[in-house]
């Protein structure tokens, strides 16, 4: 008798990570690429305390200013370290546990999206997409209406800061996975993929990891322009101001 695996159920499955983190003090994070491949990751890296964070997260701290949208905040590890500076910050998240849990450490916190931001949230004068957020880019497609969309929600002469990955040099299997990629005319750091925790799991959804001259070439038709990159390693910070 032949048995099938029955698919997940759909539903806030990176909310309930973070909420069994925050409960235990300890979770795994588990995703899934849609071509099988599935990774753990330590999920406590969303609660790093603000002395904690990486040279480039901190960086990016100093950067903010004026009115701060921390965009897929999280359990909002950097609204709390921009709050221990004075500094006026609101996370944004489309996760309703993640909201819950960053409210709970004290972040103002609101749910919603970049594409669909709540009603009457106003405009910044800088925007953080830390934890490797550029990755919201999604791909060539949706990254014009996603650099769009944040001026929209802009003030003149706004910051963007965020942090990315260079996917170059990886393993032979994402090696093979970023082929794939080309070969159906997607970006080679373009990655289709879902979150899990146990029988719930999200949506699938588009996650970018790209090389600094890939942004450039992203930002290029955009309302955004380069100031400055900060690379170190495969990692950068990259600093782009509203035109």
């Amino acid at each position: 008798m032949e048995h099938t695996t029955p698919e997940p159920r759909i539903g806030d499955a990176f909310g309930r990570t973070l909420q069994r983190c925050w409960a235990a003090g300890a979770a795994c994070e588990i995703t899934e690429r849609d071509d099988g491949y599935i990774s753990a990751a330590d999920a406590t890296r969303y609660f790093t305390p603000a002395e904690d964070l990486s040279e480039l997260d901190q960086r990016a701290v100093a950067l903010a200013q004026g009115r701060i949208l921390d965009v897929g905040t999280g359990a909002g590890r950097h609204a709390l370290a921009l709050q221990q500076q004075g500094k006026d910050v609101l996370g944004l998240d489309p996760s309703p546990g993640a909201v819950a849990v960053a409210r709970q450490r004290g972040v103002a916190a609101e749910l919603g999206s970049i594409a669909h931001p709540p009603e009457g949230i106003g405009t910044f004068d800088t925007f953080l997409l830390l934890g490797n957020n550029l990755g919201l880019l999604q791909g060539e497609q949706a990254a014009p209406e996603v650099l769009r969309q944040l001026a929209a929600l802009a003030r003149p002469g706004a910051l963007l800061l965020g942090t990315g990955m260079d996917p170059a040099g990886s393993d032979p299997e994402h090696t093979a996975y970023q082929d794939r990629n080309r070969a159906r005319g997607r970006m080679p750091g373009q990655i289709r993929m879902r979150v899990r925790a146990g029988a719930l799991a999200t949506e699938w959804f588009d996650y970018l990891l790209l090389a600094p001259h890939e942004l450039e070439r992203l930002i290029r038709p955009s309302p955004w322009q380069r100031e400055t990159i900060h690379e170190q390693g495969p990692k950068y910070l990259a600093v782009l101001r509203l035109r």
